[in-house]
């Protein structure tokens, strides 16, 4: 497949010499994240009454253990799947006070470095990122997603345009895609974003996966040819770009923003917890050591500030928002932050319903659907229900693959499928938009 193709890369030259020696002397798998996580494990639990529920949580607590599910350990009761990555040292108490509770448990990753080393392809592959094919099957940094979204803009402007909606606390740009055939006529759109939370790496990689197949089928797939004829799609491929890299050079287990607080040495906020939408309630943290910290206040986070301007400045002709994270195969909507029923609840189900069969029929992979709420957990603060309340009508999403076996893990092997079926889940949704809802 020719394209889209490569991105030019940095003249050697203009490199600095210590990242000149860096290319060089790139270390082999085996030193990953300086083999920060050797011997730790993830294990999953499900605590039988409430008394095992708070015992656990005191524990969790204690030996700082980084939550995987749920995102918050507030949401841990009785009969809650949890899975929690623990370091080394940790992992023989908590193994001990389980086997003592007689609390079930199953150990689902038993070397987090081995499987962090074993999910990525070996540096022969890696090194085929720079060749002229660019490789949708791999993970790619926040630099190669950049360079590739560069690269589009200047090799398929009929199709692309590349714009920035603002700088991240760190100060890297804020690139959307706009992905359309150009025309005078008035064009609804639709609104992706990956990458809110940073370990969730399958996410960028179906943004980019999208507008490859957007790109390569446009001409022979009358579906692809709808959308694009009558709907502009924006797409962020990597919403949260200083977090994106951070756990790419620091630590894989990454969540949110990288800004920095004040009072406390914590960095980061949950970009998913920072808008302005019932914020800072139920599901949502005010300690800014937590995962789900929502912020000192709603749009705190320049990343959340430029999205919801620009959905505030194009809400008239933006029809849907889908937001792509990992991991539990569900495909959620409205609302999240309380239980009660969307007013256009049966277009927004029946899309839903829809959208999860196709996407079986591809490998046979269930996913759930419903409101956000009673499907996953009540939180406060989401972009999703922000979208919503902002008078865009369908507003979607997508938990990717698996239920945990990889967890954040995913395996370069199933970029593919996981992207192939979740193509078809979008399809559907989209076309569902451009039929006046049943």
């Amino acid at each position: 497949m020719k394209f889209p193709g490569k991105p030019r890369s940095q003249p050697a030259a203009s490199l600095p010499l210590c990242l000149i020696l860096l290319k060089i002397l790139q270390p082999g798998h085996s030193h990953l994240y300086s083999n920060r996580y050797a011997g730790d494990k993830v294990i999953r639990l499900i605590p039988n009454t409430e008394e095992e529920a708070y015992t656990l949580k005191k524990l969790c607590h204690q030996l700082k253990v980084d939550l995987w599910q749920p995102s918050s350990i507030s949401y841990v009761s009785e009969g809650t799947v949890t899975d929690v990555h623990i370091p080394l040292n940790g992992s023989r108490a908590l193994l001990a006070f389980l086997q003592e509770a007689n609390i079930p448990y199953k150990i689902l990753i038993e070397d987090l470095q081995k499987a962090l080393e074993e999910g990525s392809s070996s540096q022969a592959q890696r090194n085929r990122r720079s060749l002229s094919e660019y490789n949708y099957e791999v993970y790619h940094s926040l630099e190669e997603i950049q360079n590739w979204m560069h690269h589009l803009n200047n090799t398929h402007s009929g199709l692309i345009h590349m714009f920035s909606i603002g700088k991240s606390y760190e100060g890297r740009s804020l690139l959307v895609l706009k992905l359309g055939r150009r025309s005078r006529a008035y064009k609804r759109a639709v609104w992706i974003d990956c990458g809110i939370h940073a370990r969730e790496w399958i996410g960028p990689a179906f943004c980019q996966w999208f507008v490859k197949e957007a790109l390569l089928t446009y001409r022979s797939d009358p579906t692809m040819r709808k959308m694009m004829n009558h709907l502009y799609f924006y797409i962020m491929p990597v919403f949260n770009v200083d977090g994106y890299h951070f756990s790419w050079t620091n630590d894989r287990f990454w969540r949110k923003t990288r800004s920095r607080n004040s009072r406390f040495r914590c960095r980061g906020v949950d970009a998913n917890r920072n808008w302005k939408v019932k914020w800072c309630d139920e599901g949502a943290s005010m300690h800014p050591c937590d995962d789900t910290y929502c912020g000192p206040f709603p749009e705190s986070e320049p990343e959340v500030k430029a999205v919801a301007n620009f959905l505030r400045k194009h809400k008239k002709h933006i029809r849907a928002y889908l937001s792509f994270h990992a991991y539990a195969q569900m495909l959620l909507y409205p609302y999240s932050y309380k239980y009660a029923t969307i007013p256009n609840f049966s277009c927004v189900e029946s899309a839903a319903y829809k959208a999860v069969n196709a996407l079986q029929s591809v490998y046979g992979i269930r996913y759930r659907y419903g409101p956000a709420s009673s499907t996953l957990y009540v939180s406060s603060g989401s972009s999703m229900d922000w979208a919503y309340k902002n008078g865009i009508p369908y507003t979607f999403a997508f938990e990717l693959r698996d239920t945990g076996h990889f967890g954040f893990l995913l395996p370069e092997v199933l970029i593919k499928p996981t992207c192939t079926e979740t193509m078809l889940a979008v399809k559907n949704i989209t076309m569902h938009l451009l039929k006046k809802c049943p």
